[in-house]
């Protein structure tokens, strides 16, 4: 018997093959670092066994994703979605929809119906958009008030000018401004320089770009970007983009207005290209000194390295001011490529994670086009650091 035929037993039978010492079956045969994963994946939704039972474990959904549709052909992924399907339960949940009453919609019930929404019949996806929604709205309006205060705010500071018409005068901060030049004789203050701000103009102000890497394990970044799109989205001073990409490159903007739609726009998992999504989003920057790209990734590209490192390193030259998150999330120190990172940091990229509650305060700073790296060590956010050849 081959030895590929054998490895095929072994994924087949799993880990109970070997115990059984069936080397008929695949018992003893040295699985790659490939099948190893395939078999992790495999012995998940499985629960170690190909003979059925979910046992007491059930899969880490949006990881799971990620690794099932890189180790396997998609005709065998669809298999194993629907699978998981039956053996999370949600078939009978999304199949009854007054069983929700008793289930509390969260992030992590949202990541597992976004990475599973290829598979979701028909007739349940009305109930799978409700449970998407009761989160993002509850999201939303945690955050948005927060979110329109900081940029708006930053706008505006960003709009100021030291040479006001009149009705432009911010009195107050003028005065501040020259208390220096105080008279005291007089009582009076000489404004030598004023300080207001500049007349609205009829074009945004600010293009900011949301770029989403969509593997699976980018699970919850995704859910509340597409959260922080729809608020920048309703900002009229803001023309705001957003683009989900893995393999391929997918522009959601058009979606922005409802993050559910975004949401079930987003196929979690599979492999990474983000050379190829910045090569997009960098055409999409008609003023470089009033963008804001924000590329949300793990950094695990798949695609062509060097390639990425100087598609990055023209954004910036150009005038754009680009941060990597790492995560977007409140799920602790993420798992990055460290390499990339501190390449980017090299570039003048800084890469960190940061939380959804510290989102719109990092706006604000990136719209003033303040240091980004000096941000987030001030809010005590380990950022990546660039490593000094020789």
């Amino acid at each position: 018997m081959t030895r590929d035929r054998l490895t095929r037993w072994r994924l087949v039978l799993g880990a109970p093959a070997d115990e059984a010492g069936d080397a008929e079956r695949g018992a003893g045969v040295s699985l790659t670092a490939e099948d190893a994963a395939r078999d992790r994946a495999l012995a998940e939704l499985y629960d170690g066994s190909r003979r059925g039972g979910l046992g007491g474990s059930a899969p880490k959904v949006a990881r799971w994703l990620g690794d099932i549709r890189t180790y396997f052909p998609s005709s065998v992924v669809r298999v194993m979605q629907a699978d998981a399907m039956d053996r999370l339960g949600l078939h009978q949940l999304l199949l009854e929809p007054e069983s929700l009453g008793a289930v509390q919609p969260d992030l992590n019930l949202v990541t597992t119906l976004v990475g599973l929404n290829r598979v979701i019949p028909e007739r349940s996806r009305a109930t799978a958009r409700a449970v998407v929604r009761a989160v993002t709205d509850e999201l939303e309006a945690r955050l948005s008030a927060a979110t329109v205060q900081a940029v708006t705010g930053a706008l505006n500071r960003a709009a100021r000018t030291r040479r006001p018409r009149h009705h432009e005068i911010d009195w107050q901060r003028t005065i501040a401004a020259n208390l220096k030049h105080y008279l005291p004789d007089h009582h009076t203050v000489v404004p030598e320089r004023l300080i207001g701000h500049a007349r609205k103009q009829q074009r945004t102000e600010r293009q900011i770009i949301l770029c989403i890497d969509q593997s699976g394990s980018m699970a919850e970044s995704v859910v509340y970007s597409s959260v922080f799109g729809a608020v920048l989205a309703s900002l009229r001073s803001v023309s705001t983009r957003l683009v989900v990409f893995d393999t391929s490159v997918v522009d959601l903007t058009e979606e922005l207005d409802d993050p559910v739609d975004v949401l079930f726009g987003v196929q979690l998992g599979g492999g990474t290209d983000i050379n190829q999504a910045l090569a997009y989003c960098q055409g999409l920057i008609e003023r470089p000194e009033d963008t804001v790209l924000v590329l949300i990734s793990d950094l695990l590209e798949g695609g062509i390295a060097e390639e990425m490192l100087r598609r990055a390193g023209e954004i910036t030259s150009a005038g754009a001011t680009m941060v990597v998150l790492l995560a977007l999330s409140d799920s602790g120190h993420p798992a990055y490529d460290a390499d990339h990172a501190a390449a980017l940091a090299g570039l003048g990229v800084p890469a960190f994670a940061c939380t959804p509650d510290l989102f719109p305060d990092l706006m604000a700073a990136a719209i003033e086009k303040r240091d980004l790296t000096r941000w987030a060590a001030g809010h005590d956010i380990p950022v990546a650091v660039a490593v000094e050849e020789g």
